[in-house]
């Protein structure tokens, strides 16, 4: 079965954006490994509010979302949205399940790239296979965080770490499937 990879940045003190939905502390000056992990991926699960961001993003490079990610199956999870680009596929109802059927297919990985409600939905779905967190070192102090409280624990093994010269820390982990 394929793996579901939640891989995105992330401040050192939990947080996916800032305040006011930024995204200006996310090291562009060099891969930190995204070439290496698309790579391993074939498709994406994102939320309507990220794949718009992507979209209005796209539009100003080139057409671009993502610099240098090659050709992936989109998976928009949206109850609002009525249509996606040429290529993606809408995902409206039943996204829980719908997307336990798309891990069964053959194909490589899927990297779960947002947004933080559909990923809080597969996180507690029990989805969600692997943690790819690019820890960069700033704290933001307030904003969105990754993960919200809970009343369950989630216990998770390192895969690998890796750090750069910027600070920036790499962490990769599975999620352990029989504890909670």
């Amino acid at each position: 079965m394929r793996k579901l990879i939640l891989g995105l940045a992330i401040t050192l003190d939990g947080y996916i954006e800032g305040p006011n939905g930024e995204f200006d502390w996310c090291f562009t000056d060099q891969d930190y490994g995204l070439n290496e992990f698309f790579t391993e991926i074939d498709a994406i699960f994102i939320g309507r509010k990220s794949y718009e961001i992507a979209q209005q993003f796209a539009e100003s490079n080139s057409g671009e979302a993502i610099p240098g990610m090659p050709p992936l199956t989109e998976y928009v999870f949206s109850k609002t949205l009525k249509s996606v680009k040429n290529g993606a596929v809408l995902v409206a109802e039943d996204a829980m399940d719908e997307a336990r059927k798309i891990k069964q297919q053959p194909g490589k990985d899927i990297w779960l790239y947002g947004g933080a409600s559909l990923m809080e939905a597969m996180m507690k779905e029990g989805l969600v296979d692997e943690l790819w967190l690019s820890v960069h070192p700033i704290l933001l102090g307030a904003g969105r965080p990754l993960f919200p409280r809970s009343s369950s624990r989630t216990h998770l093994t390192l895969i690998n770490s890796k750090s750069y010269s910027t600070g920036l820390v790499s962490l990769r982990y599975s999620v352990d499937k029989d504890e909670g």
